[in-house]
């Protein structure tokens, strides 16, 4: 705990100086690492799922929604660049793409909790069918949800139910630390002196989470007031250079980093080293191969691990509910004084020969 607290100064103050080199660094060196590990350590954990087609229907849905996002490159690079699609120009595959982060999200809570196979399909179809009211929470279901959420608020989540399990208080303290941080980036929030040209030529594919991000923070006093709000010069100016732009890029870079560092610095509590030595070796390769996408053209690192990306995402989804779960548990134990009821294990009776 003391050692992650340590990790945040750091990644906090790294921030604060490179945001935007700090954020393309962590994104494409240790990011894969932890897609790759972390995949595999849920595989060890069954997924934390009730069922086997749980992950296989969260995988589906991680390759759907690769699709949805790349279908119309993909298409342009089968029938030539003239090809057109209604189904993209009309937008119509961001209101898909929010359903299907919808239903897989809600879905992964019967994954969890529902033990019979059929009530967890009852529950996939009723979910399906009500996925027409994530049409108005698109911020939260397809520009939120998989980013900043994933990696800060869910990060902050976990390490609040390992404080409460263990009555730590440097767990505790921790979790303070880590509050404390976003806070700490608003109210101190000096303008960049410089921004790279490799950072702003390639920071280009995330820019969407600043834009949204300072869309919220409109009516804020950090926010950047230009005359027009359109075209490529205010989007330029907003996300690089106005007050707020730099300040969300801080807390962007801050939340991605410690995200990556909170994971391989928990070896010992979370032991997602301990597998066997040819998937390790595997993992290794495979992270090199990634590292040399990004090296090669980073826009062709990002294309190819998108996948990559979002089904770690999926994947979490069971576990991120087994979290709340497990804090509203741990809480009202400590509010009764009442230890946690221990998950029934089913016992195997063995016949003597």
């Amino acid at each position: 705990n003391y050692l992650n607290i340590g990790l945040m100064i750091l990644s906090l103050g790294v921030a604060y100086y490179v945001p935007f080199e700090l954020f393309l660094f962590s994104y494409a060196v240790l990011g894969p690492a932890h897609y790759l590990t972390e995949i595999s350590w849920l595989h060890e954990r069954k997924y934390f799922s009730q069922g086997k087609q749980g992950p296989i229907l969260l995988t589906i849905a991680a390759i759907l929604l690769f699709i949805l996002v790349y279908g119309n490159d993909i298409m342009k690079l089968i029938y030539g660049e003239d090809y057109h699609s209604d189904f993209y120009s009309s937008g119509q595959n961001s209101v898909w793409t929010t359903s299907l982060v919808y239903i897989a999200f809600i879905s992964s809570l019967f994954l969890v909790i529902a033990k019979k196979p059929f009530y967890r399909f009852i529950a996939f179809l009723l979910i399906s069918a009500s996925a027409f009211v994530s049409k108005s929470m698109f911020l939260f279901f397809s520009v939120f949800l998989p980013t900043l959420i994933h990696v800060y608020l869910f990060t902050m989540l976990f390490m609040l139910y390992g404080a409460l399990k263990g009555r730590s208080k440097s767990g505790y303290l921790s979790v303070i630390v880590l509050l404390i941080c976003p806070v700490i980036i608003v109210l101190f929030a000096p303008a960049l002196s410089s921004i790279s040209n490799y950072a702003i030529t390639h920071y280009d594919k995330f820019k969407a989470v600043n834009l949204y991000s300072l869309d919220l923070w409109s009516h804020s006093a950090y926010a950047y007031p230009p005359k027009d709000r359109t075209g490529l010069d205010f989007v330029y100016n907003a996300v690089y250079h106005s007050r707020a732009g730099v300040t969300i890029m801080r807390f962007i870079a801050f939340a991605y980093t410690y995200h990556y560092l909170n994971w391989f610095s928990k070896t010992t509590v979370i032991k997602w080293h301990n597998i066997p030595k040819k998937r390790l070796l595997v993992i290794g390769i495979l992270w090199l191969a990634a590292v040399g996408c990004y090296v090669y053209k980073y826009e062709v690192g990002f294309n190819v691990l998108f996948l990559l990306s979002f089904l770690h995402v999926f994947l979490e989804f069971p576990l991120n509910h087994v979290t709340f779960i497990g804090i509203y548990k741990e809480t009202r134990s400590i509010i009764s004084g009442k230890p946690v009821e221990p998950i029934p294990v089913k016992k195997v009776q063995v016949k003597k020969k």
